[in-house]
């Protein structure tokens, strides 16, 4: 991946961003033929109702219909292949997530596609993952677990929602830090993952803030500590990794919105502009932040540089786990 060509990218649609032009212009370009806004990913997940809230903002100030698509596949690469291969005309708009931008380009073998092939957006949402236990596990704090761990060498297995994803890196990063023994069990989504551990087939794992918030409010697992910088207003009285001396397992999931490199500038304009509106309304942002999202609002070449520092973090801990997909 070369640094210079993806921030240049996204430095010329800041630039293209300050040019003044009108929405108008790209609303009446095609009023007829609709926007497809493509989630990479199958139905269901966390990603819809983002997907779903900022099209629907989107709509109102571009004047254009805007059909959300699926097109799962590859960890997210069958739907980001499917908008590189398309005209850089701004008609497909790719719900990116901090997996398929930040780990797909080093754990796969051929994803097909490269950061360079598109112009990020926006960054619409975060959230941190948090370690999550089933009631039945005798640890309440990460030292605790840690130590029950060593006692039970070669029995235990880590959950994740999915391999080659930040709870399986994760999940990977805590077996090589504290010398355990453990095997790793992928989930196929967050929603199964908490299914999974709820059930008691896997004890505990890294799993999606959104998916185990409800479980851990009722009791259902217990949360032991979350990856983000600072506390979450979810969980106040989970610590983070930073404060209980492992900075190392600092990070955040994100969904945002990218398009085709090559865009015109005065697309990309407009989409931006709608974007900014999107995820400034109020409503959207109550509903986003009632499921366990934190607002963002990252564009520019400042969102496209953190993409490529944290996509040489996880590629130096895929390598060091020795994954690579088909």
């Amino acid at each position: 991946m070369n640094r210079r060509s993806f921030l240049a990218t996204a430095t010329a649609m800041a630039f293209a961003g300050s040019l003044g032009a009108s929405i108008s212009a790209f609303a009446q370009s095609n009023p007829s033929r609709p926007i497809r806004m493509i989630v990479p990913l199958a139905p269901g997940g966390a990603t819809d109702p983002y997907a779903r809230l900022i099209s629907d903002q989107m709509m109102k100030t571009l004047g254009r219909v805007i059909i959300v698509e699926h097109k799962p596949g590859g960890n997210g690469n069958i739907g980001s292949q499917f908008v590189v291969n398309a005209p850089a005309d701004g008609e497909l708009i790719l719900v990116a997530t901090q997996s398929i931008t930040e780990i797909n380009p080093s754990a796969f073998r051929d994803p097909k596609w490269t950061l360079n092939d598109f112009i990020p957006l926006i960054r619409g949402v975060t959230a941190p993952l948090v370690l999550v236990t089933h009631p039945s596990v005798p640890a309440k704090t990460l030292t605790e677990l840690v130590a029950w761990i060593k006692k039970n060498p070669g029995k235990l297995s880590y959950s994740s929602f999915s391999a080659g994803t930040p709870s399986h890196f994760f999940g990977f990063q805590l077996n090589q830090r504290f010398d355990l023994d453990l095997v790793h069990v992928p989930s196929r989504g967050a929603g199964a993952q908490v299914t999974d551990l709820m059930a008691g087939h896997v004890l505990f794992g890294f799993t999606q803030m959104q998916a185990a918030l409800p479980l851990i409010a009722d009791g259902k697992l217990n949360a032991i500590a979350v990856t983000s910088a600072a506390r979450s207003r979810f969980l106040p009285n989970v610590p983070t990794f930073a404060e209980l001396d492992h900075p190392e397992f600092t990070a955040t999931i994100w969904f945002g919105l990218m398009v085709r490199a090559g865009t015109p500038p005065a697309v990309l304009t407009s989409l931006l502009n709608a974007a900014k509106a999107a995820n400034a309304d109020p409503g959207v942002k109550a509903k986003l932040e009632a499921q366990g999202f934190d607002m963002s609002g990252q564009t520019g070449p400042e969102f496209a540089a953190d993409i490529k520092a944290q996509a040489e973090r996880w590629a130096r801990l895929v390598k060091a786990a020795g994954f690579k997909a088909d």
